[in-house]
């Protein structure tokens, strides 16, 4: 596999991840996409957020491009104080704005990949020792980190309205009687002492 070959691969799994990562929020209200789903806070909005400040610091600060207009993204300025800033919409930030921008963000990310080769240099201040990497690297690291999140994005839409899949036009699901297939899996574990 060339360059080239291997590029196209890697975008092309990189803008699925977002797109799966994405339309796990369509069609649910700012409340929905807010509140907190799991015991640590998990939301669907604040993944969205959470991606774009991974692929702005990934594909822009490691590679030595700068986002253009920082005080979008001035949550990143703050993780002394808010560790955990990207992973939650401020009440002044809507989902329209922060999926906005995580579109333009992806955009940027793309210019990155596309305009270097996969062996070109980068630094990962962050990551201290270990922050000399290539963009091949960086590339792989963080569509593991979006598909992780991708994963999260789809327990949480199940759990709020039942609505399952890889993307909505491919559930990727079977179709199976899935209050059937629950109640044996029950049964089966139930089997099992506490």
């Amino acid at each position: 596999m060339d360059e080239d070959d291997a590029k196209v691969t890697l975008l092309r799994y990189l803008r699925g991840a977002r797109e799966a990562l994405v339309w796990k929020t369509e069609g649910l209200s700012e409340r929905e996409l807010r509140m907190p789903r799991t015991p640590t806070g998990t939301n669907l909005l604040g993944l969205v957020k959470h991606a774009a400040s991974v692929e702005v610091g990934y594909f822009g600060e490691v590679f030595g491009r700068e986002w253009p207009t920082p005080e979008e993204i001035a949550w990143t300025e703050r993780f002394d104080e808010e560790p955990n800033a990207d992973f939650f919409a401020a009440a002044e930030e809507s989902a329209e704005q922060i999926i906005d921008l995580y579109r333009r963000i992806a955009a940027f990310a793309d210019e990155t990949i596309e305009s270097l080769p996969l062996d070109s240099p980068g630094r990962v201040p962050w990551w201290g020792d270990r922050g000399d990497v290539t963009l091949e690297r960086v590339v792989v690291h963080v569509l593991a980190d979006l598909q992780r999140h991708a994963g999260h994005a789809d327990i949480l839409r199940e759990g709020i309205d039942g609505a399952v899949g890889l993307l909505p036009r491919n559930t990727n699901i079977p179709d199976v009687d899935q209050a059937a297939y629950v109640a044996r899996l029950r049964a089966i574990a139930e089997q099992f002492p506490a």
